[in-house]
């Protein structure tokens, strides 16, 4: 197990060098210092011009940027969650100032809340001035600034669509007051907490707690996980956990699954076409990205269509497909299967015939559209 670890790290971390790594120090007024940064730009970012990028925010950055920056380049490589920027913040030297709050009412003080302020109201303005950035932004933090992040539960507007804590270590009245927060949230809010069973037995219990209270909020807003990992230590969490996180909190960024295709698809009593561009839509209302459906997801839409036997639907996923890939045979081919199945054969022939000239995709090739022609030909003697 451990080797099959280390050479996923090695992947991760490899593929993670092709993406641009930039090392800055920035000036800050409130904290009156520099505070050195990483950041990583997404490998297409000087050649898409156009393209915008969620922000990922990494505390602790002398230990937890690498990890982070390394499993986000491999999930959006193989487009499992957005290209993103990763922004680290180095803290080894002031994480415990950084983290101060007051003995009283237990929120940032004194360096804390410089640092509180620090971070929305110079560094996010800066980034968002410098790169080209999407609206939906991550903090992660682990113990001390794992509690740190919380306290952005608090602003508004919101500075975070999304929160990774491992092992927190938590300030009194933190957990209920949390609890009470995300309770009322009304934009949404996606929340990974995790501990490990090595953990340290303070920190996985106040953890355990946090979670205990977390699990039964009731808002829709709110889009809450949890991993206990069993024999995790308290820093191994970090590189067990982060994988973990991006892949709950981009769920809906993802193409479409077997296990959605099976439980959701062929479920569906609703137009099909209408699940697929709601999933697109989330994926702009959510992160700010406009993008193609993807040809998979057309596949399995168009799959879907053809075993529930819904044509009207399979005819709205051929439309979209032409409109969003129009050199494509993509949207002919679905287009010609729909004439076939509703008993009009010499369109479909003639559909088949049209796309010699368009772009093959997946499994549809000009070899296939001729065959299909041909047959029909044949059939019906034209």
């Amino acid at each position: 197990m451990k080797k099959v670890l280390l050479i996923l790290s090695l992947l991760v971390f490899t593929l993670g060098a092709s993406a641009q790594v930039i090392y800055e120090e920035f000036s800050s007024t409130i904290l009156n210092e520099k505070r050195k940064l990483k950041i990583q730009l997404p490998r297409g970012y000087k050649t898409d011009t156009e393209k915008v990028y969620p922000i990922i925010i990494v505390f602790d950055a002398d230990y937890m940027f690498e990890p982070v920056a390394g499993n986000v380049d491999y999930f959006s490589y193989w487009q499992d969650m957005p290209e993103s920027i990763v922004v680290g913040i180095m803290q080894s030297e002031t994480r415990q100032l950084d983290g101060r709050y007051d003995d009283a009412n237990f929120f940032p003080s004194e360096e804390g809340a410089n640092f509180f302020e620090f971070v929305g109201l110079e560094l996010m303005p800066y980034i968002d001035t410098t790169f080209r950035t999407a609206k939906f932004t991550i903090a992660i933090g682990h113990e001390l600034t794992a509690n740190f992040i919380n306290y952005y539960l608090f602003k508004e507007p919101q500075l975070f669509s999304g929160y990774i804590s491992f092992s927190p270590e938590l300030a009194p009245k933190i957990g209920v007051r949390i609890t009470d927060r995300v309770s009322a949230i009304k934009n949404k809010i996606f929340y990974y907490l995790a501990t490990g069973t090595d953990d340290m037995a303070k920190l996985s219990e106040s953890t355990k707690n946090l979670n205990s209270l977390l699990s039964n909020v009731e808002n829709e807003k709110f889009n809450y996980y949890f991993d206990n990992f069993d024999g995790a230590t308290h820093y191994s969490i970090v590189a067990r956990g982060i994988p973990n996180a991006l892949e709950k909190i981009f769920t809906v960024y993802q193409p479409i699954s077997k296990k959605e295709y099976s439980e959701v698809l062929l479920k569906l009593d609703t137009p099909i076409e209408d699940y697929v561009l709601d999933k697109y839509k989330t994926i702009k209302d959510l992160f700010g990205l406009e993008r193609n459906i993807r040809v998979n997801d057309f596949l399995a839409a168009a799959s879907a269509a053809e075993k529930l036997e819904n044509w009207d639907s399979l005819k709205a996923i051929a439309n979209l497909a032409q409109k969003q890939y129009p050199n494509s045979m993509l949207g002919v081919y679905y287009m010609a299967r729909y004439y076939e199945e509703v008993g009009k054969p010499k369109r479909a022939m003639k559909t088949y015939e049209g796309a010699y000239q368009k772009e093959e995709v997946a499994f549809i090739t000009v070899d296939m559209m001729i065959d299909k022609a041909n047959k029909i030909k044949d059939d019906f003697g034209y």
